[in-house]
């Protein structure tokens, strides 16, 4: 083992990046592997530098360098929008602040209205039949309205 890594060389690193690179691009790993090919170029860069650099140091630069910059993407990701509408599979939210005419009564609190091609129980203030109502939060599947 000793042996195969002692032979290595900057251009093996560089290749490494290239393939990694590559292999991120052919299976849609989201810039796993990039990331992974930038620090085996770094690594690389160092041993046109450090031309005797020891087969350990350079396997450590280079997991460090990983493990350092998937854990930045990683935060990266975490502060970007996923899309451009939040609430896309939060139907429930996407009703926030509009108006609704009550199909129901609101009797004891609860009642129902109709949105689009359903009906959603409602809670409020007691109202009646036809009432428009604004919808201010949403808990679970239940639409919380008060009078608009």
């Amino acid at each position: 083992m000793d042996i195969l890594f002692s032979k290595l060389v900057f251009w093996h690193w560089f290749a490494l990046a290239v393939i990694l690179g590559i292999l991120d691009v052919a299976t849609g790993a989201n810039f796993l592997f990039v990331w992974c090919g930038i620090s085996a170029a770094i690594v690389g860069i160092l041993m046109l530098i450090i031309p005797n650099m020891l087969w350990e140091y350079q396997l450590l630069i280079f997991g460090i360098g990983v493990m350092a910059s998937l854990v930045v993407w990683r935060r990266y990701l975490k502060n970007q929008p996923q899309t451009d509408n939040p609430n896309l599979n939060r139907r429930a939210q996407q009703y926030v602040n509009r108006i609704f005419t009550l199909d129901e009564p609101i009797v004891n609190g609860r009642g129902k209205v109709k949105v689009d091609d359903s009906t959603w129980r409602v809670e409020g203030e007691d109202l009646p039949v036809g009432t428009k109502v604004r919808v201010v939060s949403v808990d679970g599947v239940v639409l919380k309205v008060e009078k608009a």
